[in-house]
């Protein structure tokens, strides 16, 4: 569980579970499978930042493809900062018999620590409610609170939940009940304000929405998602994100102090580093390489890291974890940094109103070097980060920057060469080698790939290459050592086949990658084909180089060839060169994409897409032989 992710949020996803995103603006009516009669919600806030809150709900099955999915239903907590009840839980039938949940319907399951001790990693409760003698045509109806015990940020609240237009909901009410002398924001996108009344010290307002003609998606790729284009409301007690950043750093800053085990852990882990710079790769490398993964979901843990001792006896802690002993490392060491708070998710823009779950996870930035690091990515090397965390606004819990965002990489940092070797037997067979040089994201995830590879599936890669083609083959595989956090990368298979090529006779073949093992040029831009036509989507630029040297056997004639090819705008560009000399052909292809990362508008395909176009009928292309 990354941070930020609280129990309220998770509570109100785990009702909407046939929820999806919404559709573009071409809609076409949808015919549901569920109908959500009734969603009402009630929050009650104390000036302490606690809330109790109760939801209720009923869900009309209306297919049998979701009467599976609508059996059960599921309330989560954290024991240790919420008690959770269910107030009512049961089936109508279609012909108006109620029946309840029986006691046995019931499942339980906490998360605990052995004996009185508290859990190491997550003390989330989940209460699974099965409903009885549930048929198309009947609904299901649950009823329960959860009460906190513990506010999660002393003083402060926030909740929101988005609503999506392709779910049948015929009345959702959601209330808020706080203290009028509470400093609130919120809104209501798309919702109607049905209360808006302040009597005895205590000020409610209420929104209202129903969808009861949902409306079909047509949006495929959600690698970019604003909420603010949704149906949905925001409730904050945080004025802006400063205030959010300020708030996690109060408890996250004093767990970052240098105590004497830190200090002797950075004296030994920067010796012999000259200068502050490399002594700083070398405390990310440590951390990174060092201290695994392991998530922190015990009440205002989701929001508070854990002591560094634990985190170093166990080797183990989550993004927050990770980030503060980074930052204890860092200080011990005479070098500045602070945590900084971000979205690792496919949200790059912040809602107008501050919310808490709105950045969802904590990385480490240093002032002095202006660069950010991600200590929770064993793989990504000093100075770079994870694909997630770029281009995304940043909230830094010490010198907080209105706008500040965690950079893009430039797409010339992006280069992977293919070199393939193949001799043609007279009875079709072939053998050669595929040579691979990566720089930049491919080598990161390659080195990933190599270091997570048994010895077992290397030494049958190449043979089960050939077997998802359809052709007996075999080989081996050499490659540069993989640990190194650094951002290049090289490896190579040598290989053998039978039948690759179909001889004697005529035939024709494509010109790819042989074995799979690197990605295409093709592959890079069949996707620019069928772009989003209104929505913002994830892309990255980057230079990708295929040569190819093919010895045909004697005997055989080449009676076609791809054409040469160079075209190219502002975007991208691609050039193609195909040479026939005696039997031997030369083939050289270069994709060259400019696009500046890491979201692209419609109109960046649209004038991408008539350049893709002929490089793709290009790559289609094959040799004609006789």
């Amino acid at each position: 569980m990354k941070l930020l992710l609280n129990s309220r949020l998770a509570a109100l996803i785990l009702i909407l579970l046939n929820c999806g995103p919404a559709p573009a603006a071409t809609e076409e009516a949808l015919d549901p499978q569920v109908r959500f009669g009734r969603y009402h919600a009630a929050y009650v806030i104390s000036a302490d930042g606690k809330a109790t809150e109760t939801h209720e709900w009923t869900k009309t099955v209306l297919r049998e493809s979701a009467l599976e999915g609508s059996k059960t239903a599921v309330i989560g907590h954290s024991t240790s900062a919420q008690k959770a009840e269910v107030l009512a839980a049961y089936t109508l039938k279609a012909d108006g018999r109620r029946i309840e949940v029986p006691k046995d319907n019931y499942q339980l399951e906490v998360n605990s620590g052995k004996g009185k001790d508290s859990p190491m990693f997550s003390d989330w409760t989940t209460l699974t409610v099965v409903f009885p003698d549930l048929a198309v045509g009947d609904t299901v109806a649950l009823s329960y609170r959860l009460t906190d015990t513990e506010a999660m940020f002393p003083g402060h609240f926030s909740a929101g939940q988005l609503f999506y237009r392709n779910t049948a909901h015929d009345d959702i009410r959601v209330r808020f009940d706080y203290p009028a002398s509470m400093w609130v924001q919120f809104e209501g996108r798309g919702m109607k304000e049905s209360l808006d009344t302040t009597q005895g010290g205590r000020r409610v307002v209420e929104w209202t929405w129903a969808n009861p003609k949902p409306v079909k998606p047509t949006r495929r790729d959600w690698s970019v998602f604003d909420p603010e284009k949704e149906v949905g409301y925001a409730f904050s007690t945080f004025r802006n994100y400063a205030e959010i950043a300020a708030a996690y750093g109060v408890r996250a800053n004093p767990k970052a102090a240098v105590t004497e085990r830190i200090a002797k852990l950075a004296g030994e882990i920067v010796k012999g580093k000259a200068g502050k710079k490399e002594q700083a790769r070398a405390l990310y490398e440590w951390v990174a390489t060092h201290i695994t993964y392991g998530g922190n979901c015990i009440g205002v843990g989701a929001v508070v890291p854990r002591d560094i001792d634990l985190v170093l006896d166990n080797k183990m802690g989550d993004c927050k974890d990770h980030a503060t002993l980074l930052q204890a490392l860092l200080t011990a060491t005479g070098i500045r940094s602070t945590q900084a708070l971000v979205n690792a998710g496919s949200t790059y823009r912040l809602q107008r109103i501050p919310m808490v779950f709105g950045v969802n996870h904590v990385m480490t930035y240093l002032p002095d070097f202006d660069l950010f690091v991600d200590s929770t990515s064993d793989s990504t090397p000093f100075g770079m980060l994870p694909f997630n965390d770029q281009d995304k606004p940043v909230l830094l819990v010490e010198g907080h920057r209105d706008g500040f965002r965690t950079p893009v990489p430039p797409a010339a940092q992006n280069r992977q060469t293919v070199r393939s070797l193949m001799k043609v037997a007279p009875d079709g067979s072939i053998s050669g080698s595929v040579e691979v040089t990566q720089a930049g994201r491919d080598a990161v995830a390659a080195r990933a790939w190599a270091r997570n590879m048994t010895r077992e599936v290397e030494q049958d890669l190449v043979k089960n290459a050939f077997r998802r083609m359809g052709i007996i083959g075999s080989g081996t595989m050499e490659k540069d050592d993989p640990k190194a956090l650094i951002d290049s990368y090289r490896y190579k298979a040598s290989f053998k086949a039978e039948k690759f090529m179909k001889t004697p006779g005529a035939g024709a073949f494509y010109i790819f990658p042989p074995l799979g093992i690197a990605q295409p040029i093709i592959g890079a831009v069949q996707s620019v084909m069928e772009p989003e036509p209104e929505a913002d989507v994830a892309c990255l630029g980057g230079n990708l180089t295929e040569e190819y040297v093919i010895e045909l056997p004697k005997g055989i004639k080449v009676l076609s060839l791809p054409g040469d090819l160079k075209v190219g705008n502002e975007l991208a560009s691609y050039q193609a060169s195909y040479k026939l000399k005696g039997t031997t052909l030369t083939v050289r292809r270069v994709l060259d994409d400019r696009t500046k990362g890491n979201v692209c508008a419609p109109e960046v395909f649209a004038k991408y897409r008539p350049v893709a176009a002929k490089i793709i009928d290009n790559l289609k292309e094959q040799v004609l032989y006789k």
